[in-house]
């Protein structure tokens, strides 16, 4: 059994305080802490992604709000949801949620959908399109000024998501007009974290949502959302190098830092807010850059 969390600071405090006495050495440079519980491992890498491996992985990845929970064994009714340009400094934050049916599967399957981050973004732009006129769909996209009002008024990255993907779904549960037999998410954070933040917003949708790591291998309806997910990120990413006058690249590495201290340089850092998501580290970086 391998289950993989993705936990905030407080709650790798907790891990690392009831793990301890159970910690040992391993040479993977990207783990930060590793025990070893009876035949269960128990990994932390340096994203801060948790990796619970062996016979007792679900006992103690039940503490930190793993459950165990029903997976569909068909792949018809269904709702699925993914994001794209979470981890993006520039450009948007877009979740899609697609409903899949009998009628889809053989054009789906002939079309070779899978999971966007297998295809290369030449694939998307050609197959994307096709999903957005053939599947039904909800898009929903925070530009990066938008993003940047919501962050200041106080919601988190995870909460914004929490809100785009419930609102995602419970749109297009009103478009069927019925409740899918499941919806599923591809799971960005911790099913107790998701249901938290679910709380606070008004629409409810109908359906139970399961959370489930990798979804996007496993469900169709989910590599569809991802798919025109990432489609909509590269138009919006397109758009904005445009508007914008620089090349925007895709991810928040060092040549992100690079770009935004140029637009600094030639435009001012308020012209930032329109481009890019201002809360990440990459924007002190970039204004280090830029006065060097």
């Amino acid at each position: 059994m391998n289950i993989v969390l993705k936990l905030n600071k407080k709650e790798l405090e907790q891990l690392y305080i009831k793990f301890n006495q159970y910690k040992t050495s391993s040479k993977n440079p990207y783990i930060t802490f590793f025990a070893k519980v009876k035949k269960t491992s128990i990994s932390v890498y340096t994203s801060g992604k948790v990796v619970f491996q062996g016979a007792e992985a679900e006992k103690l990845a039940s503490v930190f709000g793993y459950s165990m929970q029903e997976v569909p064994e068909n792949q018809t009714n269904i709702i699925g949801t993914d994001e794209v340009g979470n981890g993006s400094y520039f450009g948007g934050l877009f979740v899609v949620a697609s409903y899949v049916n009998s009628e889809n599967l053989a054009f789906l399957k002939k079309l070779g959908v899978a999971d966007s981050k297998k295809l290369t973004d030449e694939k998307i732009i050609e197959i994307a399109p096709i999903l957005m006129d053939k599947v039904l769909h909800i898009p929903l996209v925070v530009e990066p000024s938008k993003y940047n009002e919501v962050i200041e008024s106080g919601y988190n990255a995870v909460s914004i998501k929490v809100a785009l993907h419930n609102q995602a779904i419970f749109l297009l549960e009103q478009k069927l007009k019925k409740s899918p037999a499941a919806i599923i998410i591809d799971a960005f954070t911790t099913e107790a974290n998701y249901k938290k933040y679910v709380k606070s917003e008004k629409n409810q949708v109908l359906t139970k949502v399961t959370l489930l790591t990798k979804a996007e291998d496993q469900f169709l309806a989910v590599a569809v959302s991802s798919i025109i997910a990432r489609f909509l990120f590269l138009e919006n990413l397109r758009t904005l190098s445009i508007s914008s006058g620089f090349k925007l690249p895709s991810g928040a590495g060092a040549n992100s830092d690079k770009i935004a201290a140029e637009i600094i340089k030639a435009k001012g850092i308020d012209s930032l807010r329109d481009l890019a998501k201002l809360h990440f580290a990459n924007t002190k970086k970039a204004l280090k850059i830029s006065k060097i």
